[in-house]
């Protein structure tokens, strides 16, 4: 079971339920493999709908490694993911944005 509070979305991998959650060592990664000036705008680019695929699957991937799965993005490439291209890009983005979220 997924902990929002943590920061963790489900993502579903050929009908297996993996926990997601952008970890410091995860959000280090995606920044170095997008070679994003930052993360913030890497956000932002989600949030104005100017991401691409590859930011995605990027972003998906750093998401599934911070919740323990050791695949690669290569990996990923020949899953089905749940709910498709649209979901992936929702997953993403809710990855970063709870990621980003700050509790008062």
């Amino acid at each position: 079971m997924i902990n929002p509070m943590r920061g963790e979305v489900e993502i579903v991998l050929d009908g297996t339920a993996h926990v997601a959650r952008l970890t410091l060592g995860a959000l280090a990664e995606l920044e170095h493999d997008l070679g994003a000036d930052s993360l913030i705008g890497l956000a932002e680019r989600f949030e104005a709908g100017g991401f691409r695929s590859r930011d995605v699957l990027a972003v998906l991937v750093a998401g599934l490694r911070g919740g323990g799965w050791r695949g690669r993005i290569g990996d990923l490439l020949s899953v089905e993911i749940g709910g498709g291209p649209v979901a992936a890009g929702r997953l993403a983005a809710e990855l970063l944005a709870r990621a980003f979220r700050i509790d008062a």
